[in-house]
């Protein structure tokens, strides 16, 4: 295999078909036909499954991966000797809706600094992200695994607090014996991926199967649960406002949810990736709870 048809492969993956790949590389839709032949000739497997939009095979998700990481280095490599690739260089990176909306943001303001490089945003729910890792979707992820997908090293970030709020006229709604009905209170949730909620339930009230709206989007989420269409668990950075002014209140009897967070990153001798990986730690240390406090 060679440079070209890395490239290629991970066109295709990015843009999603082949006639967009071409036109993203500056070359016709029967030469990158040709690279992704000769790459199945080589690997001797499929790597490509044809599609709308296309997407990487197993074995096409291990090649995305490797040519995402040696899109890196020859770019950081040309940078060394003096010489400087057209643009930018993208770094793509998986990151939860609830932490881009709070503690990641110092990350953004740093970001919005540097002039070598752009990001590539995933919004993925932190028990998901890992697996955009094992596509080669990203480069690095904000993610609840805390075992490192192959090529990646992890480290601990912190952990972040969940509280459980609802609007309190909905509250007042659904008290029984002194305590919130779970049984009868409507609930949020944010996408079919969102298991804070159940989880809550699972504790306090098993078999409780209450209305639940979806709602997904970060802002749209905390909205709905502030006009009372449902009970939801929000990040404590997102409610305290919301809770001081008494626009929210706490679930009584309730217990918040802390979900410990790691940094999985291509191991690769990157100075953009040290450099972005220092800026989440430092973010993460103003932002989230310790993991060695109660």
């Amino acid at each position: 295999m060679n440079l070209e048809q890395l490239r290629a492969l991970l066109a295709i993956v990015d843009e999603g078909s082949f006639e967009a790949a071409a036109d993203a590389l500056g070359v016709s839709a029967s030469a990158v036909s040709q690279r992704i032949r000769a790459l199945e000739r080589t690997v001797g497997q499929m790597v490509v499954r044809r599609g709308t939009p296309c997407e990487a095979t197993d074995a096409g998700q291990a090649l995305v991966r490797m040519a995402r990481h040696v899109s890196v280095i020859e770019r950081e490599t040309w940078a060394t000797l003096g010489r400087q690739a057209s643009g930018r260089s993208v770094t793509a990176l998986a990151v939860p809706a609830d932490a881009l909306g709070t503690w990641f943001e110092p990350v953004l303001r740093e970001a919005a600094g540097w002039t070598d490089t752009t990001l590539d945003l995933h919004i993925e729910d932190q028990d998901h992200s890992a697996a955009l890792l094992r596509r080669g979707d990203v480069l690095a992820a904000v993610t609840t695994e805390p075992q490192p997908v192959p090529g990646c090293a992890v480290e601990p970030l912190g952990r972040m607090r969940y509280v459980p709020v609802a609007a309190p006229r909905l509250l007042r709604q659904h008290v029984r014996h002194g305590r919130p009905d779970l049984h009868t209170m409507p609930t949020m949730r944010f996408n079919a991926k969102d298991g804070l909620q159940a989880q809550v339930l699972d504790m306090h009230a098993p078999s409780a199967a209450p209305p639940t709206h979806l709602a997904p989007s970060f802002d749209a989420f905390h909205r709905c649960v502030r006009a009372g269409l449902g009970w939801g668990m929000l990040v404590d950075l997102q409610a305290v406002d919301d809770l001081a002014s008494g626009r929210l209140v706490r679930l009584p009897g309730v217990d918040d949810v802390l979900v410990p967070l790691h940094w999985q990153a291509a191991t690769l001798p990157s100075p953009g990736l040290l450099r972005l990986s220092r800026a989440v730690h430092e973010a993460a240390a103003g932002g989230l709870e310790r993991a060695d406090r109660p």
